[in-house]
C-alpha cells in the first residue's frame, strides 16, 4: 500500500551513492542510480560544489505546500494551476479526465474497457498472463496533453497503464483513449508490457511526480512500501525540506525580540538567487543582451530543474536542491540512441531538456530556466515571442530581414526555427532546448535533420542549404562544429579519433559535448589519449571528469591507477563512484597503501548505490560485475542470479554469469544459464554469441558455429560478431567461408581494425601476399601508430614484389 510519509524529526541517514557505469566484464551494462544525503550547513569546495559542514541542528523535514502558502500566497496561487500540482493525484471525479462511462479502445485484437463501479474507476485490460482482467485505477498521472493512470498491486508496486487519455480539446484531435505504442504490439511477455519492470512507477516515475519520495523496497521479499511527503510536485520538491525555514519565519515574527536568530540563509537549503542583481543590457550593434556578471560554474537553478528534466538515473533518495546533478544522479550525455550527431534530440527516445539546454548558447551566456519560465506556474514569462525579445532586439530579429519569410498566415516564429519539435508518447510535442541555428548544410553532408525541412517537407536539404547560403553567405556562425566528430565516430571513419581528441580538448565547447567526445574515444583510446585525460580529469565540471573516466574504460588495468585514483576523493559522488568502478579490477595488493582508504570508501559508496536500486536487474548486475572484479565470486554469482530472478529477459546478467562460470571452470553450468535466457529472448544476438563462445570452450565446434552464425545474422551491424564467426570458421578448416564472412563484414565496417587484421592474417596464411599487403595498407590508415604493422607491411611488400 502507498501511504504518505510521517512528518517527524529524523537523524540524517548519512551519505550514500551509486554508480553510473562499471567496467565491462563481457557486456557493458547500461545504468541508472542515484542521490545523496547532506547534513545541514554547506560550504563551497574548490570546484564550486556544495560540501557538508558541521551539523549543528536536526535535519530539515517536510512541512507541506499548505504551510508554505501561509506566507507565500502569490506563489502558491500560481503553483495551484500548474502541471506540477497535478503531476500525480488520487483518482476522483475532480481529477480524472478520461471517459470511464463504459468507454472502450481496441489494440491488436484486444478490447479494453473503462467503467465506474461503487464510486471507483476501473479498467478491463490484458494482465500479466495475457488474459483480460479488471483493475482499479487508484491514481492519475499528469494532465496535459495526456493523462495516464496507475494501478496498485498487492506487493506495493504501482504500474502505469499503456492506455492514456488524450486530454487535448476535441477540435485539436483529443478527447479519446489511445495506446502509447500504437504501431507495435506489446504482448504480455514483452519487457515493455505495462505489468513489467519498465512500466513500474516506484522506480521509473515516482521521484519526479511526488515530493519526498521513499521507495522502501525490500529485496528479501521483493515488495515495496513506498511513501511520499506530498503526492504531487509541491514547493519542497524544488526548495527542499522546509521545516527550518518555517522555524526561521516563526522566529522573525515572534513578539519576543531576544534570542532571535540571525540566519542569512533564512533556514533554506538553497537560495535561488542567481538572477538577483543581474541585468542584461542590450548591445545595439548585435541586437543581443549580455549578462552583467559571469555565471557561476555551478548553476543551482538548472541543476535543480535537471533533477526531473534530465535523462538520468538516481543512486540515492536523499536529495538536496541546488547541487550538481552528478552529485546524486548519472546524467546521460549525447548518447547515440537519443541524439543526432549534431546534438539534436531524436524522436525515438525522450531526451528531456537538461542536456540539450547545456549545449546551448543560452546556457553559456548564463541564462537560467526562470529567465524564460515563471517557476511556480511553469508558464512562459511573456506570451509568444515576447519571451525571446527580452534578450533579442525586435528590430534585428523580428523582421523579414532576419526571418526571410513574408508575413503569411503560418509564418515561422522564433521557436519554429530555433526550437524544433519532436513528438513523444504519441501526442506530446516537445521543443529542443538547445536553441540551435538551422543547419541544412549538415543535413546534406551528415544526414542530420534541420528545422527548414521540418516545415518544407516537399523540398530537399540541398534546396534549404542553398537558400540559407543565398541569404547569409557561405560561412555559418553556429557553434556546433562537433557534428562532424560524432558523425565520424558513429560511422567508424578513419579520422574519428583525431576529431574527437580535438573536440574533447576544446574548452570553448559545451561541457556535455566534451564529456561525450571523451566517452566516444574509449573504444579508440591510444597512449596519446590517455595522457590527454589528465586535463579532463581535473576539469571544473563533473560531467567532463566522468567522461574522462569513461574514456579510460578500455585502458589496461595496470596503467589506470595514476590517472584515476585521485578521483576516488573527488568532491562529487558520481565521480567517486565511477572511479571506484574503473579501479575495481586492481587487486588490493597492487593498490598504493596511501590510496586504500579512499578506494574502500568510494567502493562502499558504489555498493550502497547499487543496493539503493536493488529492485532493478541492471543494478544487481553492476554489483555482480564489481564483486567479480574484486574476486568475490560467490557473492557476484548471487547478484547475477538475483538479476535474472527480477527479469529473465535481462540478457546481460545471463552473459556475465556465464562468463563468471567460465572463470571458475564451470562452463557446463554457463551453457544452462545461456540456454534458459535464450528460451525467453530467442532473438538476442548477444546471447547467441555468448553461447557460441561457451560451446567452443566445451569443444562442440559445430554447435558453436551455429550460434555464432545466428548472432551475426541477427545483428550484422555489430562488427565483433562476424569477426568471431569468421575466426571460428577458419579454425574449423572452412577457410573460404571465413573469407566470405570477413569480406562481407568489411563492406559494412571498412575501417574495423579487428576485421582487417584477420584478413591480413588469413591471406598471409593462404600465401596471397598481394592481397595481404592491400589489407595491411588499409589497416595502416586506420592504425597509423602501429609499429609492428609497419614491419609486416615491409615484409609483405618484399614478398609481393616479383623477383627479377
Amino acid at each position: 500500500m502507498i501511504v504518505p510519509a510521517a512528518r517527524r524529526e529524523t537523524v540524517p541517514r548519512g551519505l550514500k551513492a551509486l554508480l553510473p557505469t562499471t567496467r565491462r566484464i563481457l557486456v557493458a551494462t547500461a545504468v541508472m542510480i542515484g542521490f545523496a544525503a547532506l547534513a545541514v550547513g554547506f560550504q563551497f569546495s574548490k570546484r564550486g560544489e556544495f560540501t557538508p559542514t558541521r551539523q549543528t541542528e536536526a535535519a530539515a523535514t517536510f512541512v507541506g505546500s499548505e504551510t508554505c502558502a501561509g506566507c507565500h500566497q502569490t506563489e502558491a496561487n500560481s503553483w495551484s494551476t500548474s502541471q506540477h500540482k497535478a503531476a500525480m493525484q488520487h483518482a476522483t471525479d475532480r481529477t480524472v479526465l478520461g471517459n470511464f462511462n463504459d468507454a472502450s479502445v481496441d489494440y491488436y485484437g484486444s478490447r479494453s474497457r473503462f467503467f465506474r463501479k461503487d464510486g471507483k474507476f476501473w479498467v478491463e485490460t490484458d494482465g500479466a498472463g495475457g488474459k483480460l482482467a479488471v483493475f482499479e485505477v487508484k491514481y492519475t498521472f499528469g494532465i496535459d496533453p495526456l493523462q495516464q493512470y496507475l494501478v496498485e498491486f498487492s506487493d506495493g508496486r504501482l504500474q502505469a497503464l499503456p492506455l492514456a487519455w488524450d486530454a487535448r480539446p476535441q477540435d485539436k484531435g483529443g478527447q479519446h483513449w489511445f495506446h502509447l505504442s500504437p504501431h507495435e504490439e506489446i504482448r504480455h511477455d514483452d519487457i515493455l508490457h505495462w505489468t513489467k519492470l519498465n512500466q513500474n512507477w516506484n522506480f521509473m516515475c515516482a521521484e519526479c511526480h511526488s515530493t519526498g519520495l521513499r521507495k522502501n523496497y525490500d529485496a528479501r521479499t521483493d515488495r515495496f512500501a513506498t511513501t511520499w511527503a506530498e503526492i504531487s510536485v509541491g514547493c519542497e520538491a524544488c526548495h527542499g525540506q522546509g521545516s527550518r525555514h518555517a522555524a526561521w519565519a516563526r522566529d522573525q515574527h515572534s513578539w519576543w525580540p531576544f534570542g532571535r536568530r540571525r540566519d542569512t540563509s533564512k533556514g533554506l537549503l538553497v537560495r535561488f538567487d542567481e538572477r538577483q542583481g543581474i541585468i542584461w543590457p542590450m548591445d545595439p550593434r548585435s541586437g543581443n543582451t549580455q549578462r552583467s556578471a559571469a555565471p557561476a560554474t555551478l548553476r543551482k537553478e538548472v541543476e535543480t530543474c535537471g533533477l526531473c528534466h534530465a535523462r538520468r538515473a538516481g543512486f540515492d533518495e536523499n536529495w538536496i536542491p541546488g547541487r550538481s546533478l552528478s552529485q546524486t544522479h548519472a546524467v546521460e550525455a549525447l548518447a547515440r540512441n537519443t541524439y543526432h550527431a549534431d546534438g539534436q534530440i531524436r524522436d525515438n527516445e525522450e531526451a528531456y531538456n537538461y542536456t540539450p539546454f547545456r549545449q546551448s548558447r543560452m546556457f553559456a551566456a548564463g541564462v537560467t530556466c526562470s529567465d524564460c519560465h515563471e517557476p511556480h506556474s511553469g508558464k512562459l514569462r511573456l506570451a509568444g515571442e515576447g519571451v525571446c525579445l527580452q534578450c533579442h532586439a525586435s528590430d534585428k530579429y523580428a523582421g523579414v530581414d532576419h526571418r526571410r519569410h513574408a508575413a503569411i498566415d503560418r509564418a515561422p516564429t522564433c521557436i519554429s526555427c530555433h526550437m524544433p519539435t519532436r513528438t513523444y508518447m504519441v501526442i506530446d510535442v516537445r521543443h529542443d532546448h538547445a536553441f540551435r541555428i538551422p543547419r541544412p548544410d549538415l543535413s546534406v553532408t551528415l544526414g542530420t535533420p534541420n528545422a527548414c525541412n521540418d516545415c518544407h517537407q516537399d523540398k530537399s536539404p540541398q534546396w534549404s542549404a542553398a537558400a540559407v547560403e543565398r541569404w547569409y553567405g557561405p560561412v555559418r556562425k553556429d557553434l556546433r562544429s562537433y557534428a562532424a566528430a560524432f558523425h565520424a565516430a558513429r560511422t567508424d571513419q578513419v579520422n574519428a579519433a583525431a576529431l574527437l581528441s580535438v573536440l574533447a580538448a576544446d574548452r570553448q565547447a559545451p561541457a556535455v559535448v566534451r564529456a561525450s567526445a571523451l566517452g566516444e574515444l574509449g573504444s579508440r583510446v591510444s597512449a596519446a589519449h590517455v595522457t590527454m585525460t589528465r586535463a579532463a580529469l581535473a576539469d571544473p565540471d563533473p560531467i567532463v571528469r566522468i567522461g574522462a573516466l569513461d574514456m579510460l574504460d578500455n585502458v589496461p588495468v595496470g596503467q589506470l591507477w595514476p590517472f584515476a585514483s585521485p578521483l576516488l576523493s573527488d568532491p562529487v559522488r558520481g565521480v567517486r563512484i565511477r572511479a571506484a568502478a574503473l579501479l575495481a579490477a586492481v587487486p588490493t595488493a597492487s593498490q598504493p597503501e596511501r590510496d586504500r582508504v579512499a578506494f574502500d570508501r568510494a567502493a562502499s559508496e558504489f555498493v550502497d548505490a547499487q543496493r539503493a536500486n536493488a529492485e532493478r536487474p541492471e543494478a544487481r548486475t553492476m554489483l555482480g560485475n564489481f564483486l567479480t572484479q574484486r574476486g568475490l565470486m560467490s557473492e557476484a554469482e548471487a547478484e547475477y542470479r538475483a538479476a535474472l530472478s527480477l527479469s529473465p529477459q535481462y540478457a546481460t546478467a545471463a552473459i556475465n554469469l556465464g562468463d563468471l562460470y567460465r572463470q571458475r571452470g564451470r562452463d557446463s553450468e554457463g551453457e544452462i544459464v545461456l540456454r534458459a535466457a535464450l528460451a525467453v529472448s530467442p532473438r538476442d544476438a548477444a546471447l547467441h554469441h555468448a553461447l557460441g563462445l561457451n560451446l567452443t570452450r566445451l569443444k562442440r565446434p559445430d554447435d558453436a558455429l551455429g550460434e555464432l552464425q545466428r548472432a551475426t545474422d541477427l545483428e550484422p551491424e555489430q562488427p565483433r560478431y562476424p569477426y568471431v564467426y569468421a575466426v571460428a570458421l577458419h579454425s574449423s578448416g572452412r577457410r573460404a567461408e571465413a573469407m566470405t564472412v570477413l569480406k562481407g563484414a568489411l563492406r559494412t565496417h571498412p575501417n574495423n581494425p579487428e576485421i582487417l587484421r584477420a584478413l591480413v592474417s588469413f591471406t598471409q596464411m593462404a600465401g596471397d601476399a598481394p592481397a595481404a599487403l592491400g589489407y595491411a595498407e588499409q589497416l595502416a590508415i586506420v592504425t597509423p601508430d602501429d609499429k609492428e604493422l609497419a614491419e609486416v607491411i615491409l615484409k609483405l611488400r618484399s614478398a609481393a614484389t616479383p623477383r627479377q
